[in-house]
């Protein structure tokens, strides 16, 4: 895809997909708790355009020495266009300019396309948590950087 942008997420970025965040994107995260996530400065958030549309976002908290990946999001209509690997190359380069050493993720078990996604990326199984999703486990994953 070409004019494809990615920048930090800011409160206005947030305002624009506000109306369209759960049914474009992912029921999981609210505009209240990403609103809340923004405004923790130990949370870096980063949002991809295409042209002036939102396409995704993407964050982590730091808990120095560690970042935690909280969650990457892709409008549905944009899925499986290499969207989100962009967003994971991108937090990781901006876990290293923290001077990071690893990253945590959990992952629902039955999204094998993001799964699959982290291991290309290195990351390693390191456990699970039971019914973390409702009604389906998550895989805990974790990379050294």
């Amino acid at each position: 895809m070409e004019n494809i942008e990615i920048s930090l997420m800011s409160l206005n970025d947030l305002e624009t997909i506000k109306d369209v965040l759960t049914s474009e994107f992912d029921d999981f995260w609210n505009y209240n708790i990403l609103k809340d996530e923004l405004q923790n400065e130990n949370s870096k958030y980063l949002v991809v355009k295409h042209d002036t549309e939102i396409i995704g976002f993407a964050g982590i908290k730091i808990i120095y020495p560690e970042a935690e990946i909280m969650n990457i999001v892709v409008k549905k209509m944009y899925r499986n266009k290499k969207i989100g690997t962009l967003l994971l190359e991108r937090i990781i380069s901006l876990c290293k300019n923290f001077n990071l050493t690893s990253i945590y993720l959990e992952v629902n078990e039955s999204n094998k396309n993001a799964i699959h996604l982290y291991e290309i990326f290195d990351f390693k199984v390191i456990g699970n948590r039971k019914k973390y999703y409702k009604d389906s486990n998550a895989i805990l994953m974790s990379k050294k950087i």
